[in-house]
């Protein structure tokens, strides 16, 4: 029985799935079954493409075309399933996003088998809402809680213990693998993405004793904003649509059971990755 692969590129940064295809073409010469569901798009009934949870079921791998963004919207979809993920850069940055173009024939060693799994650390999310219905996700980067354009205040705790109190933009709550993203941008640190920390960082706050705690995995956290002056607050994880929080809501932030897993090909380090791409314009 033919092992199968899931191809999932992003058609507006992989343009025409050039690259989609080529790697299609190499994995059946190899003997894989391959099936395309793209990213972002919806697929048509009558379309030869699969909708990406039915084309995940039963699949070794699934490899991606397109930036950090389209293996996040990827991953939401497959977390649960537990497969293997390849990224080839078809966007900017690319921290997660393991193969490059021109080095495409890489794939070919992944879907042996030649790689070594990295565990990347999950967030479980809960947003909490004071009447006691409770919305639940999961965050591979980040979970952030911000104002539309005024300043909001915040307070995050700790396991019950007040951590920090400010006035400002927002607050970013990331994973390891989410602290190259939107926290670095805001000040945080840069962690090494197999490490298992949960990492607060204030986004522009009006304080000099707001600073990023990076905190043990075991930690619960708690983020509530005061509204004030019909000052509007929301909830966005992983990018996604963002939900507005009410008076008396909180979010709730902790270790998630799953993890993602990535199929790590041993090209640069992780340092090199970093440096070379944060060097980059």
């Amino acid at each position: 029985m033919m092992k199968k692969i899931v191809l999932a590129p992003n058609p507006y940064r992989d343009r025409g799935l050039s690259l989609t295809n080529a790697a299609k073409a190499m994995l059946e010469q190899d003997g894989f079954e391959t099936v395309i569901s793209p990213a972002f798009v919806d697929v048509p009934t009558d379309s030869s493409l699969v909708a990406l949870p039915r084309a995940a079921e039963g699949a070794c791998m699934i490899i991606t075309f397109g930036g950090d963004g389209t293996m996040l919207h990827v991953a939401r979809q497959v977390i649960e399933l537990g497969i293997p993920m390849l990224g080839v850069n078809v966007g900017t940055k690319g921290f997660m996003a393991g193969i490059e173009p021109e080095d495409l024939e890489l794939v070919r060693r992944a879907a042996a088998g030649d790689y070594t799994p990295s565990e990347r650390m999950l967030l479980e999310i809960t947003l909490v809402r004071a009447n006691g219905e409770s919305v639940l996700d999961c965050a591979l980067n980040d979970a952030v809680v911000k104002s539309d354009v005024n300043c909001v205040d915040l307070t995050v705790y700790s396991d019950g213990k007040r951590i920090a109190s400010f006035s400002g933009d927002g607050v970013i709550a990331s994973t390891p693998t989410g602290s190259t993203a939107y926290s670095m941008s805001a000040g945080g640190p840069i962690v090494e993405p197999e490490a298992e920390n949960i990492i607060v960082t204030p986004i522009c706050a009006h304080s000099m004793s707001a600073r990023c705690f990076v905190l043990a995995p075991e930690r619960a956290v708690c983020i509530t904003p005061t509204h004030r002056d019909n000052r509007r607050v929301f909830l966005s994880v992983d990018g996604s649509a963002p939900i507005e929080l009410g008076a008396g809501d909180e979010v709730h932030v902790k270790r998630s059971e799953n993890k993602l897993v990535l199929a790590d090909i041993g090209g640069r380090s992780f340092y090199d990755t970093a440096l070379g791409k944060l060097a980059a314009p």
